[in-house]
């Protein structure tokens, strides 16, 4: 007889795995300028699911890193609707838009961000500690060691290589086991080799976390890796389609 308790909890499972974490409706972004107002983003609607891995190509200045921006709640729209983590952000406040943004939403820029004057288990724990964990300690540990660096935890950014470093803040970025993983040209200051070894990582570690990832690339062969390929040109979508990847650590 089969198990319908089990069977109804897989059904659910599987319908949360497939709900969105991400959804703009007709987006719009619009910014002051000396010319006057100037289009942005200009009516973006898209979904992406738990999960997903997308990668978005376009060329400077079309809008890429304001959708990332748009997308982490660090900028409003001008006019539409964004929900992130099942929640609509889109005129949310400030203190509640930073805590959804603490506990469900992990970034990585192209500049590492760290500080200075911490190591790098100091540095991974911040979001822990501001979070209220009582483990910061323990789960920055995990997370270092998930991105190759338990060797180097007690190094101070300026000793570690730029790869290093930016591998630290990945592991920032995952130790709160985010939803959602934004990264903007993650290996813009690295060289070939060094970056090879950040992207595997970075999808490593997405995919162990669960997390969808958004990542913000120059390079077509890198964001051919993701399961999905999204082109921005003059603040619009020209093309959306998917790899047949889940998003390649190789």
């Amino acid at each position: 007889m089969p198990n319908i308790e089990m069977n109804n909890h897989n059904a659910l499972a599987n319908v949360a795995a497939r709900k969105p974490v991400i959804r703009l409706d007709d987006a719009w972004l619009s910014l002051s300028s000396a010319d006057g107002m100037v289009e942005i983003l200009r009516g973006i609607s898209l979904s992406i699911d738990a999960g997903q891995t997308v990668g978005v190509l376009g060329p400077s200045g079309a809008g890429k890193t304001s959708l990332l921006m748009i997308m982490a709640g660090l900028e409003s729209l001008t006019t539409g609707q964004i929900d992130l983590a099942g929640f609509d952000i889109t005129r949310m406040h400030e203190d509640m838009l930073a805590a959804l943004r603490r506990d469900h939403v992990g970034i990585v820029f192209q500049a590492f961000r760290l500080i200075p004057s911490m190591t790098a288990i100091q540095n991974v724990a911040v979001p822990l500690e501001l979070a209220g964990r009582a483990d910061a300690k323990a789960g920055a540990a995990d997370a270092l060691e998930s991105v190759g660096l338990g060797h180097r935890m007690t190094h101070l950014p300026d000793q570690l290589s730029g790869g290093e470093q930016q591998r630290v803040a990945i592991a920032r970025a995952i130790a709160p086991r985010p939803q959602i993983l934004l990264a903007d040209e993650p290996t813009g200051n690295l060289d070939s080799g060094t970056s090879e070894k950040v992207i595997a990582t970075l999808f490593e570690a997405t995919a162990a976390a669960g997390a969808a990832l958004v990542l913000v690339t120059h390079d077509p062969a890198l964001a051919e890796r993701c399961g999905r390929v999204l082109t921005i040109e003059d603040g619009m979508i020209t093309d959306d389609r998917a790899t047949g990847l889940k998003g390649d650590a190789a």
